[in-house]
């Protein structure tokens, strides 16, 4: 395992990896069990901490949500000692009070995805069922809280985001159905990652920023490509305003909840465990 220091993940959109402000600038090219991630790793120093960006669709927007390789993208970071994710992401708003250039920091996720075998690293030998009733890190949510309010963003602390396949956006009748159901945002992309950065024992949260209304609200234009990467160039700044911000405030020692996380999560007897799959997973299970 990587015996650097504990870094910060950044995973988003085109724009994040030329934050003003990191020194060093460096590019990894990372091969991974699970194949390449997205892209190249865009690593360097941010306030005295070691960050890696990793743009989560490819630069220039190449890879639709299910051609994702979220295993190759949360293994990469986790092999360079990343033990914070932040997520930067688009989101439709699916109740009133959630406007185009909010930012909501979800606390929970609802699953409508149909590709779990690719949503863990496990199997192939060693089983683990990782403890995800609260999926996001409530202490990284918490600093990314205070410094988008200190920022001035306007802050949705808490909220379920629903994870859909997509890449078509949602029909008016799915839109209706998550609406009444309670949920706050929906997008195509987080959730796998969350999962996969639980059972890699990283800390995660996300900054949710609402770009539209879905289709629900009838008397508002459907979404469309056009309008979320419109309100995404917009909102850039103010995402690098809560990175920034949120950077010094993580701490430098990994001791949350989420960095044991498979303490709990390992069913298979230690003696049973594959060579093979040890390997496999060597940036995961070294510490056992």
């Amino acid at each position: 395992m990587n015996q650097a220091a504990p870094a910060i993940g950044i995973i988003g959109g085109s724009g994040l990896y030329q934050m003003e402000g990191v020194e060093n600038p460096t590019e990894q090219r990372v091969e991974t069990p699970f194949g390449a991630p997205s892209d190249a790793l865009i690593g360097g120093t941010l306030h005295g901490r070691q960050i890696y960006f990793l743009p989560r669709h490819g630069r220039g927007h190449r890879l639709l949500p299910h051609e994702l390789n979220h295993r190759a993208n949360i293994y990469a970071l986790r092999s360079l000692n990343v033990r914070w994710i932040i997520c930067v992401t688009a989101v439709g708003s699916l109740q009133e009070k959630y406007a185009p250039r909010d930012v909501l920091l979800p606390s929970q996720f609802y699953d409508r995805t149909s590709q779990r075998a690719i949503h863990t690293f496990f199997g192939e030998g060693i089983a683990a069922h990782v403890t995800f009733a609260d999926p996001i890190s409530t202490g990284l949510r918490s600093i990314l809280a205070e410094a988008g309010r200190e920022v001035g963003a306007t802050i949705h602390d808490g909220g379920t985001y629903v994870n859909m396949d997509g890449p078509a956006f949602s029909t008016r009748a799915e839109s209706e159905f998550n609406r009444r159901n309670g949920f706050d945002v929906i997008g195509m992309t987080n959730l796998p990652e969350a999962k996969l950065a639980r059972e890699a024992e990283i800390a995660l949260a996300t900054i949710a920023m609402i770009t539209d209304y879905d289709c629900w609200k009838v008397e508002e234009e459907p979404v469309s490509a056009q309008t979320v990467f419109g309100h995404l160039q917009a909102n850039a700044d103010m995402a690098k305003n809560i990175l920034a911000a949120a950077i010094p405030r993580v701490p430098k020692e990994p001791t949350w909840p989420e960095h044991t996380a498979l303490d709990s999560a390992l069913t298979t007897d230690r003696k049973l465990w594959p060579a093979e799959t040890l390997q496999k997973l060597s940036a995961i299970l070294s510490r056992f």
